[in-house]
């Protein structure tokens, strides 16, 4: 697409002239007219392969002309166009049916207009980039045409038109011209079958005036229907257009009429109103959160009526209550299968946007009484007045068997259901379907297309079935989709930016080979890499050596990945939007392609590889004299798991080079350690579990907990003090634009309710006023009869704390750079370019410090690092979020058909149940008083000690941090279909 806009301008030879008039008002209120002239031509072709004339006439610079031509010349015909057709989508129509447009099964010999392309771009970013996508796809033959730089298609604006009627007016004149210019080139072949060109759109007036014009235009539903597999295909169009053509009538608003934009921009400057992210609570579907900078603790809003339609993870306006309805937290678990088990689907609930059932449980918990506990304080609750962004994504559920109509399973009528997230925290969505039986028992991709106020649910549509739940396949997909992995194969232009030789790549020889310039010769260093077992792609080697003056000469190796992914290269684009390699139990989803992953760029033994080197001086006592950055070529000697690597450390029989270096590592990197732990820097912990599975099939056999020995730390070490070094040299060289890594200090709140609990249940004191007196005060929670119990305070410890983040320099103040957890003054991240795209971002910009190789422009740029920075952001938790999923669903695999008895910790006490977290397979699951038995047994509550006591027949008191014996089984759990571990107290 670049280079053909650019060869419109570049030769006007061929091309009438026609001026754009743009009307726009300054800051001072002046209006100004911009003119901007447009070169009109000839030769911007069709791109169908029946058209010779075009391909002739083809631009200059149109490289390899035949191959940019996609459109077949046997196009797909239908029953309604025997010949063949070749689809104008309107603007409208990719905005309502953008799911359609990429399904294997159809569409193909799509025209994508420059007026709607643009026009989408405008509407819908995330369409924009998915349309762009498909026209980058060469098996989908989707084709960009420039119809506003083609003097034949080319509109301009009537003075009384629309931008919107301009437009439309654009995509008939298009369609019209297409249709006439393939008769023409059908004609000169001799040819008697011309395809039909038709243009899709759900606009009526559009439609009407294509009739008039007698251009052949279909509304997306009409065309679906003569399609062969027409049921699933109209089951994936947005269902907000079908829902109004149904709705007639006045009906029951449920919920309150959002204020406009301009009244919440002056309610948030006013500081009336507040913006922020919504957050529904993971065990009361009924409570949500949003933080605000104005106040220290988040604001509450409970309730359907309060939340008002905002969806978890959307961006909301707030307006805060009377302080008479400020509430404390809940301390219920109030879970919506329970609650609302048996909605209509098909029918609006009589009594409301609030069930009956919803508020008794809001009731219970008004009742509760407020004490002095941390949990029992009041906070201010607020109530949503508006949506800003909404956050809607694809979302990943199963039907709910409750909501499809009796022996409905053979019948292909349509009718509402309701599908229920795996993500609990959103509610269920109904969609109409007309293959609801078939979808039974399966897992289930959907959209929401809206959420009007008279619908007590969001209403979506139907995308894709996964296939049948607790498959191994369908699975790992839905939690790749439901945390936004780029899963899909690298395409064609990515693999094209792969080095010709393949897997035949070498360094080059000889040293006077260009590949070699500014590059220092490290072969001879003993250098070895230390990783987990079965690593592949191996970002790091290191080595040591003891030097004339007693001191050491330490130097971490790194895989110089830019010098085979360039800045702005379709490879390096795609890496970008990965932002990450995503790590689950079976698999690897890859930052980039495999070759370079786990070959050309992979430090493994044996092979010399190029690599980017921190070397330091060291002293005895790890005190710094100095660092040295170098691009460099290395041979490692050997690479290691952490549990090989320690036991030759520990042989004492083996006295070579390379166990010596080891050695002097291992030393060095405790004292560095000790200087980071005397420094405030946090021991932090979280579950860490291992899943053994079989090597033929990845079948799940065994979990085990992961042990950590000292060359696990002697690694983590080096690359720390590399990170550091690395930072420091990058923010000295590009003080504006430096890609840096921080963790902002928690606020003293977020401790509140831990510190308050380790006081009462333990008489320990959690002190927060730096890291330092966090970390020396997380030592002295011990409990001299429970060892474990230190390890479960740092976990919640851990989930008090605010998430790292990648930022530019430019955008925060220096003493902003510190990173909490580390206890250190500015970090970034250079260790693992294979996998992250910040390392390679920070690579780039160190070789630029040392006067390597010139900087590119995007890392000039404030404003594009701060996107890239949002984006790996997101990436990075994402793949964290699906690399634990992935754990969870094969810990339930593992366990299936299963009981097993194990020691467990209380970590959490509800007025109806409590949750335990069992430390040999790292997880945590939640029982409930009606687990333990029926009729449910009584509960009375105590918020303040932390204690929930049974009444009746059956007595049990549980308090928090208590240690328990749990009973361990599997079972499919309701509300989200999937396979987990369910406890049950012994």
């Amino acid at each position: 697409m670049t280079s053909l806009k650019r060869s419109l301008a570049s030769d006007p030879t061929s091309a009438n002239l026609s001026s754009k008039v743009y009307v726009r008002s300054t800051k001072s209120g002046k209006v100004q007219k911009i003119v901007r002239e447009v070169y009109l031509r000839q030769d911007i072709p069709c791109s169908s392969k029946l058209c010779h004339r075009c391909l002739e006439n083809a631009p200059a610079d149109y490289h390899d002309k035949a191959s940019r031509f996609v459109l077949s010349a046997t196009p797909a015909g239908t029953k309604a166009f025997p010949n063949g057709h070749y689809i104008i989508p309107d603007t409208n129509a990719f905005l309502n049916g953008m799911d359609l447009f990429e399904v294997d099964s159809a569409f193909y010999d799509v025209v994508i207009l420059q007026t709607v392309l643009e026009e989408v771009k405008n509407r819908s970013l995330p369409i924009y980039h998915r349309l762009v996508a498909l026209a980058n796809n060469e098996d989908k033959r989707f084709y960009v045409f420039f119809n506003d730089f083609r003097l034949e298609t080319y509109v301009t604006r009537d003075r009384a038109e629309t931008i919107n009627d301009r437009n439309d007016r654009a995509v008939r004149k298009a369609v019209s011209w297409y249709q006439q210019h393939l008769e023409q080139a059908v004609k000169s072949r001799g040819s008697q079958r011309c395809p039909s060109v038709i243009m899709l759109s759900d606009d009526r007036a559009n439609l009407e005036k294509a009739k008039a014009e007698k251009v052949t235009g279909s509304t997306l539903s009409k065309y679906l229907s003569g399609l062969d597999n027409a049921d699933q295909l109209l089951d994936m169009l947005s269902s907000s257009q079908e829902q109004r053509e149904i709705k007639t009538g006045p009906r029951e608003l449920f919920y309150p009429e959002y204020y406009t934009m301009s009244k919440m921009n002056t309610g948030v400057k006013a500081g009336t109103l507040h913006q922020g992210i919504f957050n529904v609570s993971q065990y009361n579907y009924l409570e949500g959160s949003i933080h605000v900078p104005a106040f220290e603790k988040s604001l509450l809003i409970l309730g359907r009526e309060n939340s008002n339609r905002a969806v978890s993870g959307d961006v909301v306006c707030v307006e805060i209550l009377p302080k008479d309805q400020w509430k404390a937290p809940s301390t219920t678990i109030v879970e919506e299968e329970t609650v609302n088990k048996n909605d209509n689907a098909d029918e609006e609930s009589s009594e409301g946007v609030i069930s009956e059932r919803e508020r008794r449980a809001l009731q219970d918990e008004v009742k509760k009484v407020h004490g002095t506990s941390a949990e029992g304080r009041p906070q201010p609750t607020a109530r949503v007045v508006g949506v800003i962004k909404r956050n809607w994504r694809q979302y990943v559920g199963h039907v709910d068997k409750d909501s499809v109509k009796a022996g409905s399973k053979q019948s292909r009528q349509q009718q509402s259901v309701f599908l229920i997230p795996m993500d609990k925290r959103i509610p269920k969505i109904r969609m109409r379907t007309r293959q609801a039986g078939e979808l039974l028992g399966k897992r289930v991709l959907v959209t929401i297309d809206s959420w009007d106020r008279d619908s007590r649910y969001p209403v979506g549509h139907f995308v894709r079935s996964l296939g049948e739940l607790e498959t191994k396949g369908a699975e790992t997909e839905a939690l790749l989709l439901e945390y936004d992995v780029q899963y899909r194969p690298f395409p064609k232009t990515v693999l094209d930016c792969l080095p010709a030789e393949g897997h035949d790549w070498r360094v080059p020889a000889s040293t006077d080979d260009p590949g070699w310039q500014g590059r220092r010769d490290l072969r001879d260093l003993i250098v070895c890499s230390i990783d987990p077992p079965g690593c592949v792609d191996i970002d790091d080697a290191l080595h040591a050596r003891k030097l004339p003056n007693g001191n050491f000469e330490v130097g971490v190796h790194i895989a110089d990945v830019s010098h085979f992914v360039k800045p702005n290269n379709a490879m390096d684009k795609e890496a970008s939007m990965r932002g990450t390699t995503v790590y689950l139990v079976d698999k690897r989803i890859d930052m980039l392609p495999m070759l370079l992953g786990t070959d050309l760029c992979s430090l493994k033994p044996y092979v010399e590889r190029y690599a980017f080197s921190v070397l330091w001086e060291i002293t005895p006592e790890a005190d710094i004299v100095k660092a040295d950055f170098t691009k460099s070529v290395i041979r490692s000697r050997e690479a290691f798991a952490y549990e090989q690597a320690q036991l030759r450390i520990d042989d004492a029989s083996q006295n070579d080079e390379l166990t010596q270096g080891m050695r002097t590592l291992l030393v060095l990197s405790k004292k560095l350690k000790a200087k980071r732990m005397a420094a405030g820097a946090l021991n932090l912990a979280s579950p860490e579990v291992r899943v053994q599975t079989e090597s033929e099939t990845s079948d799940p056999v065994d979990v085990k907990t992961k042990q950590l020995v000292d060359t696990n730390s002697l690694v983590e070490e080096f690359m720390l003090l590399a990170n550091t070094s690395v930072a420091g040299k990058i923010y000295a060289a590009f003080p504006q634009t430096a890609l840096l890594r921080r963790h902002g200090a928690p606020p003293k709140n977020n401790f509140a309710e831990l510190a308050n609990q380790l006081k009462v249940k333990k008489g320990l004191e959690l002190r927060v006023d730096s890291s330092k007196a966090l970390a020396d005060s997380l030592d002295t929670c011990v409990d001299p009869q429970q060892p474990f119990f230190n390890t479960l305070v740092r976990i919640l410890a851990t989930r008090c704390m605010m998430s790292a983040e990648y930022f530019c320099s430019g955008t925060q103040a220096y003493p902003e750079f510190r990173h909490y957890g580390l206890a250190s003054e500015i970090y970034t991240h250079f260790t693992s370019p294979i996998r992250r795209y910040a390392d390679l971002e920070a690579h780039r910009q160190l070789a630029a410090a040392i006067d390597y190789e010139p900087l590119d422009a995007s890392l000039h740029s404030r404003g594009k690092l701060e996107a890239v920075c949002r984006n790996i952001n997101v990436r990075h938790r994402n793949a964290q979020h699906a690399g634990r999923a992935s754990v969870e669903y094969y810990v339930g695999q593992a366990l299936k058909g299963r009981v097993v008895d194990e020691d467990g910790f209380v970590m959490r006490v509800f007025s109806n149940g409590f949750v335990v977290f069992v430390p040999r397979f790292g997880i945590e699951g939640l029982i409930r008083l009606r687990d333990l038995g029926t009729p449910e047994p009584e509960g009375v509550f105590d918020a303040e000690e932390y204690v929930l006591q049974t009444t009746g027949s059956r007595t049990v008191r549980v308090e928090l941090f208590q240690p328990v014996r749990v009973r361990i089984q599997d079972e499919v759990e309701e509300s989200t279909g999937k396979r987990k571990v369910k406890l049950g107290l012994l």
